[in-house]
């Protein structure tokens, strides 16, 4: 599958029962549907997962990217100060780096300890520490 933000062929990493896309060259990661919510669970963590498709389209400039899954363009939602991609088709989200750990850091306010576990997850995962994260 090739990444959505630079084009060039991502890499299928699976742990703890999550396949997760990842590009090597931008540090995006590709969340099929259902996956953010599987990756909540294997961490024993509680992201609050936001109705997708209640949020608006986000006015921005940044470039419109394609599912990798139909090649659809794909929505930009603003959530918080996080600006996620997300397939019109339901096929996933695309997150660019750093975007996840500020993602869950939001959907867990109060909660603590979250963000600490994804990036550690993360960082494991692709052996990249927190570059994974973005920091």
């Amino acid at each position: 599958m090739d990444c959505p933000a630079c084009s060039k062929a991502m890499i299928v990493v699976e742990r703890q029962g999550i396949e997760l896309d990842y590009c090597i060259e931008c540090k995006g990661i590709w969340f099929d549907s259902g996956e953010l919510k599987l990756l909540s669970h294997a961490l024993g963590i509680d992201i609050e997962l936001p109705d997708w498709a209640a949020f608006p389209e986000a006015q921005t400039t940044e470039k419109y990217r394609r599912c990798p899954r139909c090649n659809a363009k794909m929505n930009k939602m603003e959530v918080g100060e996080i600006l996620i991609d997300r397939c019109p088709q339901g096929h996933g989200l695309w997150f660019d780096a750093g975007e996840l750990g500020g993602f869950v850091a939001q959907q867990m306010r109060g909660a603590g300890g979250g963000e600490a576990q994804v990036i550690k997850f993360l960082g494991e995962t692709f052996n990249v520490g927190r570059a994974a994260s973005g920091g």
